[in-house]
Order: structure tokens, then sequence, then C-alpha cells
């Protein structure tokens, strides 16, 4: 819940740097990737935010299977809104189901969008890292539990054994659709993928390829993306073969008796989301100097404000961003340690009205 309120707010910032940063992007191809974002919000999150509503405050109200349904129908939703962001951004990397007329893309197949040969394989990425960092989180929460000696053992020996069979599990298969993601990238955006391997040889034969196609100009996107590509990559195999051995380790209970595991485990809660930046700038400064891949340079897309106006607005944001990330991570941080006795978010109504002062009649 405290990541939900969080990704409100980054998402609206999302949606003001559209207009504000980038409205090049909005005015050839807004009706196209509009459509799905659109989607997302009347669809995925209206019902995602009723869902978590009504499981928030029907606490100790709805029946218990009634309570617990809705928790996964806000995790299904939130897998929903995944699929029409990425359909959205599939299109900015592999323009599909539209026509140009008079210099503005619009919408004629939403079947292809949904065909888009770049959706899938990152999509099913993106929910396998999801699945990767929660299941890492409960462990490493789980752990950190045991450190402590806290008194909820049976608890968190439970929430350990699921979060160490989801995270390796997760952790292949987000190996697998990497991978098969750059049969994508070979196909519709070559240059990328030869900078990300810094081949010289498929660099300059994508160079000319895309110079003859839309004009001279340098095409090819900062060559230290392969970087964080090489990082995410070399990382995502450490992590997959360290958390099957942490898998074995469950075997009578010795990952809680040998200790070392636990503290490995709490250590390691934030290199997945590490990876997903890593992975999101390889996907988003790749295809550079596309904003929309072979439709709108990122020169075009770029609104028409001064330089100054742009520096204040990235600082406005970046701080307004680092600080809601410092709340964050308190907010988790003090939910974390309270365990699962904490009593925020169950406390039925009954309790809470005989703590209420009396109501003076007049």
């Amino acid at each position: 819940m405290i990541n939900y309120g969080l990704g409100i707010i980054t998402g609206l910032v999302m949606e003001f740097q559209f207009g504000m940063s980038w409205s090049g992007v909005t005015k050839v191809t807004g009706n196209v990737f509009g459509a799905p974002l659109a989607l997302e919000t009347l669809v995925a999150f209206f019902l995602e935010s009723t869902f978590l509503g009504l499981w928030l405050f029907g606490w100790n109200q709805l029946p218990k299977k009634v309570h617990l349904a809705l928790i996964w129908l806000v995790g299904i939703t939130a897998y929903l809104s995944t699929f029409w962001v990425l359909m959205a951004n599939a299109f900015l990397q592999h323009p599909v189901g539209y026509e140009m007329r008079d210099g503005v893309g619009y919408l004629t197949d939403f079947g292809a969008l949904m065909a888009n040969p770049n959706l899938w394989d990152s999509l099913l990425h993106i929910v396998f890292a999801a699945l990767l960092a929660g299941g890492l989180f409960v462990a490493g929460v789980s752990a950190w539990h045991f450190i402590k000696r806290t008194g909820e053992t049976e608890v968190f020996r439970r929430s350990l054994r699921f979060g160490l069979a989801v995270a390796p599990i997760a952790a292949y298969a987000i190996i697998h659709f990497g991978f098969m993601q750059e049969n994508v990238i070979e196909q519709n955006q070559p240059m990328k993928l030869a900078t990300i391997y810094q081949d010289p040889a498929g660099i300059a034969a994508a160079q000319r390829d895309l110079a003859a196609q839309f004009g001279p100009g340098n095409y090819a996107p900062p060559s230290w993306i392969s970087i964080p590509y090489q990082v995410m990559v070399n990382a995502s195999f450490v992590l997959a073969l360290t958390l099957s051995v942490f898998l074995v380790l469950l075997f009578r209970n010795w990952v809680v008796r040998i200790r070392v595991p636990l503290y490995l485990l709490v250590a390691l809660i934030p290199v997945p989301f590490l990876l997903v930046i890593g992975g999101w700038l390889v996907r988003e400064i790749g295809r550079q100097p596309w904003a929309v891949y072979g439709v709108v340079t990122t020169e075009k897309a770029v609104s028409e404000v001064s330089g100054s106006t742009v520096f204040i607005s990235f600082v406005a944001f970046t701080a307004v961003l680092l600080v809601l990330a410092a709340i964050d991570y308190w907010l988790i941080a003090r939910q974390v340690r309270r365990g699962p006795d904490d009593t925020v978010f169950g406390a039925s109504l009954e309790s809470a009205q005989e703590t209420e002062p009396p109501v003076l009649s007049l």
C-alpha cells in the first residue's frame, strides 16, 4: 500500500513530463500510444484503487475469503496496469497499427498493438522482475526477523520459504525472457543490440542502413548502455545461482541454522530494484536518437521551451522524487520492524470507536 501511494505520485510526474518536456511525441503519435495509457487509467487503475480501498476499509468487516480475494484482485489489476503501460512503451520501441495523416499518427489497428513483437517478452520479463523483487523482499524481511530473534517464528518461517520458492523461479524466468528480447531487438533495433555488445561491425552496418533509410545523421545510442546491460545480465546469473543455493538450504532449516545466508538475504533486498533500473536505462536510452523509433527523433520530440525551464523542472521533479523515495523507505522500514502484530490496518471499527471521545448533545 505504501508503494501504491508512491506509484500514483510518480505516475503523475510522468504524465506531466509528456506535456512539459516531450510534447513533440504527443503531437505526432499521442493518438496512438495514448490509447493504452488511457485504458490503464480507466480499466486498471480505477479497479486497482477500488479493490485496495475495499481491502483496507473492509479489514475485520468483510468475510475472510472476500477480504483475501480483494488483495488478489489488487495484484491482478496491478499486472493489468503493467500490460497497458508496456503496450504503450512497445509502440515507442516498435511503432505498429497506425498510419500518418498530415504528419500526425492515427490508430488504425488496435490488434497490431496487442500483437507487437516488442510487447510480450518484455512484459513477461518485467512481471517476473516484480516477482523476484517481491519474493526477495519477503525472504529478506523474514531473514531480518530471524536475525533479530523476534517471536513470530512460524510466521516468518512460512514467509521465508515462500519468498525463497518464488525468487529463484522468477530469476531464471527473467534471464530467459531477457535473452528472448534480443531476437526482437536484432530485427527491429539492430543498432541497439550492436551497441549493447560493443560490435563495431554491427554498429557500422546499422549506421549505413539507418542513414540510407532516414537520411544523414548519427543513429548510435550512447555507448555506455553496454555497462548497465552487462551488469544486469551478470548479476542476474549470480543472483539466480545464489537463490538456488538458498532454496536447497531450506532443507532441515539450514538457511536459518547457518545464519550467514540470513545476512546475505537482507543485503540482497535492493538488488532487484537496481537491476530493474538498469534494464529500463538500456531499453529507453538504447533506442536513441529516437523518441518513437523510426518516426520521431528525440530532437523533434523535445518541447519548445527554454533550457532554464527544462532545468528547473528537472531539478524540482528530481527533488520531489528523492524526498518521496526517502519517505517510502522510512515507512516500509518502520512497518517491517513492527512485524505481523501491528494493527495499523487491522484495527476494528469497534476498537476505534472505543477510543473516540463522547459526543456532547446540545
